[in-house]
């Protein structure tokens, strides 16, 4: 008997035929995320789950499945996986990295248009039928080209970021964990800076970096009082790397210029929520890897972590292959 799967929202059909070739499917067909309860419910018979984002799957998660030997995500970041809880019981967890890197970055570098030239605040003013003759003083922005960007993570989507602000002629500065090779900065054409000189002289910062504990709310209170009044942050990487109140104290008391922000905390974010009054504040919903092909690519890797770990085998894209051998642990115990 094949096993069973549950994911938790609709994928495109080829997609799924690939996880039917090896598994019985139960697919979440609403538009809303799956409910807390509903996912404790469903999981409780199933060996695998392909979950998105919005789907916790945590330790509780877990002690419901006592089958579950792989959970595949349509993601990079897992997050919102308990990996370390999966390890211990044996259970291979699945990402897509490296398919979304330029187009997140050309996210990324959108918005960094957007906010710069107040696109959008121009755009709701001409459909708000307020264009009534052109003006000198009239939504004036700030220059992208010349302009001083700050990286902050230079992993696959730092670099392409970088990438594209060479095209601008834009001095290029980076933070990150470890230092890179002087060949790798003289290529980029970046200096690297520790993060507090980054925040005094960029332009523009654009946050590349994972969420972890050490990386939550990287950017509060003293870090916006460091940046310039005329700085404008760009965030793709996950909302918790920001402090949502102090961002908004930030844009309202004009401590910095502007944000545009693909990722929120909380992730949606309410529609009564403070961020959503202010114009200088960009925001679109997690969009940075929405194009067509992207997207149809993340979601056929995900298949292939899946599968790959219903058949026993390690995920083609694994974040923890040492889960592998605590199966086989577990295994053996259980046949002796």
């Amino acid at each position: 008997m094949k096993p069973k799967v549950l994911l938790t929202a609709v994928v495109p059909d080829p997609v799924l035929a690939k996880i039917e070739e090896v598994a019985t499917v139960e697919m979440w067909e609403n538009e809303t995320p799956i409910p807390r309860q509903e996912l404790l419910e469903r999981v409780q018979d199933v060996e695998g789950v392909y979950c998105f984002l919005t789907d916790r799957i945590d330790r509780e998660v877990v002690n419901r499945a006592p089958r579950l030997r792989v959970v595949s995500t349509m993601a990079v970041g897992y997050d919102h996986i308990d990996v370390e809880e999966c390890t211990s019981r044996g259970i291979v967890v699945g990402h897509t990295p490296g398919v979304l890197t330029e187009t997140t970055a050309d996210l990324a570098f959108a918005l960094l248009l957007a906010t710069a030239r107040r696109v959008v605040e121009a755009a709701n003013f001409v459909k708000a039928g307020q264009w009534q003759r052109w003006e000198a003083s009239l939504f004036l922005g700030q220059d992208v080209h010349g302009a001083t960007l700050g990286i902050v993570g230079f992993g696959r989507i730092g670099q392409a970021v970088a990438r594209r602000a060479q095209g601008f002629d834009m001095r290029i500065l980076v933070s990150h964990s470890t230092t890179l090779p002087a060949e790798v900065q003289r290529a980029a054409a970046i200096r690297q800076v520790d993060f507090e000189t980054l925040l005094e002289e960029a332009d523009v910062v654009s946050l590349h970096v994972p969420l972890t504990p050490s990386t939550r709310h990287l950017l509060s209170s003293p870090e916006f009082r460091r940046m310039k009044p005329t700085a404008i942050l760009i965030n793709t990487a996950r909302g918790p790397v920001v402090d949502t109140h102090a961002l908004y104290d930030a844009l309202h008391e004009k401590q910095i210029a502007a944000a545009g922000l693909d990722v929120t905390d909380p992730e949606p974010l309410p529609p009564q929520h403070p961020l959503l009054t202010l114009p200088n504040c960009v925001i679109v919903p997690h969009i940075g890897s929405a194009s067509l092909a992207t997207r149809r690519r993340m979601a056929m890797m995900a298949a292939d972590n899946l599968v790959a770990g219903l058949l026993g085998q390690c995920p083609p894209h694994c974040v923890n292959p040492e889960a592998m051998t605590v199966r086989e642990k577990i295994t053996r115990h259980m046949s002796s």
